[in-house]
C-alpha cells in the first residue's frame, strides 16, 4: 500500500478518534469473520486461482471506494469491501503454494521457504510502496497515495492469471463429485474438525491467532507511537519502509531460523518477542526507541510461513485452504475483541498503559497456549 505510512495521519484530518480508527479496524475483521471460511470453501470447490481473481475484483472497488470517502461510513465500505477480496485470496494463494511444493524432497522446508520468499516480495514491496507513498505523494495530498492504492491493487490480475493450479486427477475430480457438499455444511464440519476433531491442528490455530494479534494490534498504532516520540512526519514513509525491510529479509529466511531454532524455540520466540517489545516502548517513548518496533516485524516475517508449514503439514489436500481459511478467521477474531479495547485504553488513560496491558495480556495468553502445545506434544 502506498498510504499504510500515512493512513493514521490520513483517518485523522478526516476527523477520527483512535477509538473510531480501531472501530474501523474492528468492523474490517469482522467482514472477514463472515466471509473467510466460505471463500476458503469456494477456493477448494472451484479453484484457488479464480478465487484470487474474484477477491482483486473486490479489492479494486474497495481501493476506490476509500479513494472517494472522507467520512467514517465511506471507509467502512472501503474496508468491507478490501475484506471480502482479502477472504478470498487468503488461504487460497498459500495453498496453492503448497500443492506446487508437497511433492519437494524437502517437504514442508520448501514451503517454508517458497512461502517465506513470497512474504519477503510482499514486504519488499510494501517497502517500496510506502516510502514513496509516505515520503513523495503525500506531499501532494495525504488522499494522493490512495489514487496509487487503485492501480497498484490492479496488478493482481496479471500476476494471478500466470499461476499454475495442478490440474485435479480423473479419482479426485469423480470423487468430489460424488462427495459434493453444500458451502455451509462443509464450512462447519472443517471449523468444527480443525478447532475439536484435531488437538493438535486447533492449538496450532489459537497460538498462530495470539501471536499475529500481538503484532496486528502494534501495526495500528506504529504512528501514534512516532507522533509520541516526536518523530518529523516527513519520516514516516522511510520508517515505514525500513520495518517492510526488516519483515521481509526474516521471512525470506524463515526456513532457515525455523531450522535452526527448531520447533520448540521457534514457536516460544514468537510470542517473547512482541511481548519484550511491548514493555520496551511502553517504558521508553523517545525517538531512540522507535528501534524497538522492528522486533514485531521480525515475529510478522517468521510467523506465516512457519505457522502456515506446522498447519498444512496436519491437513489434506483438498480441505487445505478452508482450514487455513479458519486459521486467518480466528486471528482476526480475537483481533476484533482486542483491537477496540486497547484504543480505548489508549484514549481513556495513555499510550503507555496501552502498551503495558498489551504486554500482560499476550504474555498470558501466549503462556497459556504454550502449555497445551506442551500438553499435546507440538513442542
Amino acid at each position: 500500500m502506498f498510504s499504510i505510512a500515512i493512513i493514521i495521519l490520513f483517518f485523522k484530518q478526516h476527523g477520527l478518534s483512535m477509538r473510531e480508527i480501531t472501530l474501523l479496524q474492528s468492523l474490517f475483521a469482522i467482514a472477514v469473520l463472515l466471509f473467510e471460511v466460505p471463500t476458503g470453501n469456494y477456493a477448494d470447490n472451484y479453484g484457488k486461482k479464480k478465487s484470487i481473481l474474484i477477491g482483486g475484483c473486490f479489492s479494486v472497488s474497495g481501493y476506490v471506494a476509500y479513494s472517494l470517502s472522507s467520512t467514517f461510513l465511506g471507509f467502512l465500505t472501503g474496508e468491507i469491501l478490501l475484506a471480502i477480496g482479502f477472504c478470498f485470496v487468503s488461504g487460497a494463494d498459500s495453498a496453492l503454494i503448497y500443492d506446487n511444493t508437497e511433492q519437494d524432497q524437502e517437504g514442508n522446508q520448501s514451503f517454508i521457504k517458497t512461502e517465506g520468499n513470497g512474504g519477503s516480495a510482499s514486504m519488499f514491496s510494501e517497502a517500496i510502496t510506502s516510502f514513496i507513498g509516505g515520503s513523495f505523494l503525500a506531499l501532494v495530498s495525504l488522499r494522493f497515495p490512495i489514487y496509487f492504492d487503485v492501480l497498484l491493487a490492479l496488478t493482481v490480475f496479471p500476476v494471478a492469471l500466470s499461476l499454475h493450479e495442478p490440474e485435479k486427477t480423473e479419482e479426485e475430480k469423480q470423487q468430489q463429485k460424488e462427495e459434493r457438499e453444500s458451502s455451509i455444511t462443509k464450512m462447519l464440519r472443517i471449523m468444527k474438525y480443525s478447532l475439536h476433531g484435531h488437538v493438535e491442528i486447533k492449538w496450532l490455530i489459537i497460538y498462530s491467532a495470539v501471536v499475529s494479534t500481538s503484532t496486528l494490534t502494534m501495526v495500528w498504532f506504529i504512528q501514534i507511537y512516532w507522533m509520541a516520540a516526536h518523530v518529523p512526519i516527513f519520516m514516516f514513509g522511510g520508517l515505514w519502509a525500513t520495518l517492510m525491510c526488516v519483515g521481509a529479509l526474516v521471512s525470506m529466511r524463515a526456513h532457515v531460523i525455523e531450522k535452526k531454532l527448531k520447533r520448540k524455540r521457534s514457536l516460544i520466540a514468537l510470542i517473547v518477542l512482541p511481548v519484550i517489545a511491548y514493555v520496551l516502548l511502553g517504558l521508553h517513548v523517545a525517538w531512540w526507541s522507535v528501534s524497538f518496533i522492528a522486533l514485531f516485524y521480525v515475529v510478522r516475517g517468521m510467523n506465516n510461513p512457519i505457522m502456515k508449514s506446522y498447519i498444512n503439514g496436519l491437513v489434506s489436500k483438498k480441505e487445505r485452504a478452508t482450514i487455513l481459511s479458519v486459521q486467518s478467521l480466528i486471528g482476526r477474531w480475537m483481533f476484533a475483541i482486542i483491537g477496540p479495547c486497547i484504543g480505548w485504553v489508549h484514549d481513556v488513560y495513555s499510550l503507555q498503559i496501552a502498551f503495558a496491558v498489551c504486554a500482560v495480556l499476550f504474555a498470558t495468553m501466549g503462556f497459556i497456549v504454550l502449555m497445551f502445545l506442551h500438553k499435546n506434544r507440538l513442542l
